[in-house]
């Protein structure tokens, strides 16, 4: 039986290579319903979110990690973000027409960026050059750059699920390279329509039965958006009452929508009013975490 909106961990006993496999369904419908753009655009969220969920599974600390690739082509901005519990929400910004072809077809002159916020410490942020066929190809290079590991990624997604295989050295591990080469052909041979269908444990022994693999118990994913009143009163804060009265007198109102989940936040003249009067009071806008 398939496993939804889950990321199973494995790893490979005999040598130093971990895996991720993760499907999304009900989280992957609940954050693209919030999205527009043409099908490659909305799919590449899909495999970015997938990408950032197996990522999120490396991280030892609380916190996140943030995939972003955008340019000044016509694919403009795709953000996926997952954290270290597999809480995962993304969003993406295109024109109408994106031609569908190589990552640089898509955004031009473009980067993909890596962040990993931890809760203890200041953010850490790779940039590399985004190039390649598909997304994962840039992932995969970002580590060979970055973190100098052994890295593979398959990823799918369609309109009803997102799925991923992720392969990856153990740091410090001195993997042979005839045994990577060996599970690399190996999982090469994995067809899209079978990361879509089958569960883990079949994949997996389709793939490689001739090693000792151990699966671990499955750990949910799910989208939650981390928006709240407090963090938009603190961005309003932040503009200046000035600005945010000029606003104000316009249209008579602020409306604010979250890119990421699509609720919307409204403010009258009252709620401006106390807004100010409340933070200048409390010393400023609060340190909320996003």
């Amino acid at each position: 039986m398939k496993e939804n909106d889950c990321l199973r961990r494995f790893l490979f006993e005999d040598f130093g290579v971990r895996g991720e496999l993760v499907r999304l369904e009900q989280s992957w419908l609940a954050i693209k319903q919030h999205q527009q753009g043409p099908d490659q655009v909305v799919f590449m969220l899909g495999e970015a979110l997938v990408a950032a969920t197996m990522l999120s599974a490396t991280i030892k600390f609380k916190g996140s990690i943030i995939l972003q690739a955008q340019g000044n082509g016509p694919f403009k901005t795709l953000v996926a973000q997952a954290s270290d519990q597999q809480k995962i929400r993304g969003l993406v910004r295109s024109e109408a027409d994106v031609p569908a072809g190589s990552l640089e077809c898509m955004f031009g002159d473009g980067h993909l960026i890596l962040t990993i916020k931890a809760e203890a410490n200041d953010p850490y942020q790779g940039v590399i050059p985004l190039m390649g066929e598909r997304l994962s190809d840039a992932v995969e290079s970002y580590f060979k750059q970055s973190e100098q590991l052994n890295t593979r990624l398959w990823l799918s997604a369609d309109e009803n699920s997102a799925v991923g295989l992720l392969l990856q050295e153990l740091p410090g591990q001195n993997l042979d390279r005839e045994d990577w080469n060996r599970i690399e052909i190996l999982a090469n041979t994995l067809k899209m329509s079978e990361l879509h269908q089958l569960d883990c444990e079949s994949l997996l022994f389709r793939l490689f039965h001739q090693d000792k693999v151990k699966l671990y118990p499955c750990e949910p994913v799910e989208f939650e958006c981390s928006c709240s009143v407090e963090k938009i009163e603190n961005t309003l804060f932040s503009m200046g009452q000035e600005e945010v009265s000029s606003i104000l007198k316009e249209f008579g109102q602020i409306d604010v929508d979250c890119e990421f989940c699509g609720r919307r936040y409204r403010f009258d003249s009252i709620d401006i009013e106390n807004l100010f009067a409340n933070l200048k009071l409390s010393g400023g806008a609060s340190n909320a975490k996003h």
